[in-house]
């Protein structure tokens, strides 16, 4: 079963591979701008209500809050960095910018930062600060985060690692290109989704029966996972459109299906939470039925689902929590406008979590019982097949030749036992001794 579905994956690759980045003119806004490399040279304090007109206060970030007046007119200081560009054709090149205040961060000297470029602005104006460089930090949390795995996994942590980059593989030159050229944006995560998971999970798993089990029971529950997120979805009317990132994406793109990029991020989203499940579930099977060999499926399935009801419980709670997490600056503006629940939860940009929450728990919670039924009839089907091969004896081997002794040689093969064989040596060592 698994090979057809191997195949009809790696043909959708081969169909749906992108031929190359879509052609994209930038517009040399926001994101858009190019970007170089920078470092802050100095940083002096300045009195804000001096700044000259063609340096106007400014943030040092998007997210940092606009010139304030406030501050200006009670002469606190600003800061006033000069920063001088360290990559680039223009590198060496010097400029200053000015912080209020009131803005949410500020410079020190040596601090490296992102610095966009406007080659169509007047020169002086050509750079400003975009962001700050978090090169560094994010690459030393990203080699203990490696070297936590593989000392703690070993083998099975460097599989992990090199499934992870496998993903991102072909998430970057596969799943992302291929929506941005036009193709459906479901088809494209269901095929990429899959991928994906084949290559985890026989990577860091081999190629076992359990592991089969594991990929079939994910398989299922994404299926399942597809068919309510679409319903629901329409249902719904719910557009996708929910945030300045995706209006953004679709400006660009008119092409892309917003409603399909909405469901593809419930499957990719989910895909990793529901292989954690199926193969915990799969290992409790074959553990349970390792200390009990003589346990039929039906008692296997009732205690590998003891142990996948806890799971559920603390995964679907996990996932709740990881989504209103993400969701809680929204969550507080509407506390602080005092919405009614009902009011909070019908709106579309909360809908939207909502359906991405719930129909994903609701593919983790089926993907218990499917895969612990799944792997509850193989692992007892298998080793019936075991044991038919071991006792299939030639013909006019006696009862016990089915069974072997510590050392793998048949009991009925090695004569007569103990038992039986010490009244004749009691009875020949008699005559011996009457003679």
């Amino acid at each position: 079963m698994l090979i057809p579905f191997a195949t009809a994956v790696a043909v959708g690759l081969l169909v749906l591979w992108p031929g190359g980045a879509p052609p994209h003119k930038p517009s040399g806004v926001g994101f858009d701008q190019p970007t170089e490399r920078a470092r802050v040279t100095k940083v002096a304090e300045v009195n804000c209500a001096d700044v000259h007109a063609e340096q106007q206060p400014q943030p040092p970030s998007p997210g940092g809050q606009p010139p304030s007046g406030g501050a200006a007119a009670k002469g606190k200081p600003c800061q006033q960095a000069t920063i001088e560009v360290t990559t680039g054709e223009n590198a060496g090149r010097t400029f200053k910018t000015v912080v209020t205040p009131d803005a949410l961060r500020h410079y020190t000297t040596g601090q490296d930062v992102v610095v966009a470029y406007s080659p169509k602005a007047p020169k002086d104006l050509q750079y400003s600060v975009s962001d700050v460089d978090r090169s560094l930090p994010m690459w030393v949390l990203a080699a203990i985060f490696a070297l936590a795995v593989v000392l703690v996994g070993r083998l099975r942590g460097v599989l992990a690692l090199v499934a992870l980059a496998a993903s991102f593989v072909v998430l970057t030159l596969f799943i992302l290109p291929a929506i941005l050229q036009g193709s459906n944006p479901l088809v494209v995560a269901v095929v990429g989704g899959s991928a994906i998971m084949l290559i985890a999970l026989y990577l860091c798993h081999g190629l076992t029966a359990r592991t089969s089990v594991a990929v079939l029971g994910t398989l299922a529950s994404l299926l399942l996972i597809g068919l309510l997120g679409s319903v629901f979805i329409n249902w719904a009317l719910l557009t996708g459109n929910t945030d300045d990132t995706t209006g953004l994406v679709h400006g660009l793109f008119p092409d892309i299906e917003i409603r399909g990029l909405l469901l593809a991020g419930i499957i990719i989203g989910s895909l990793g939470v529901l292989d954690d499940v199926t193969v915990t579930q799969t290992a409790a099977v074959w553990e349970l039925k390792e200390a009990d060999p003589s346990a039929g499926w039906r008692k296997l399935y009732g205690a590998a689902m003891r142990i996948g009801r806890d799971h559920i419980a603390s995964v679907v709670n996990t996932l709740v929590l990881a989504y209103a997490g993400a969701a809680l600056p929204l969550l507080l503006l509407f506390s602080i406008a005092q919405s009614s629940v009902g009011t909070v939860a019908t709106s579309e940009v909360v809908a939207e979590e909502i359906v991405r929450t719930l129909v994903g728990s609701i593919g983790l919670v089926a993907a218990v019982p499917l895969t612990t039924l799944l792997a509850a009839l193989v692992v007892s089907a298998d080793r019936k097949e075991r044991g038919v091969a071991g006792g299939a004896a030639g013909p006019g081997e006696g009862e016990g030749s089915g069974v072997l002794t510590h050392t793998g040689e048949p009991i009925a093969a090695r004569g007569p036992t103990d038992a039986q064989a010490g009244p004749r040596r009691r009875g020949g060592h008699g005559r011996r001794r009457k003679r």
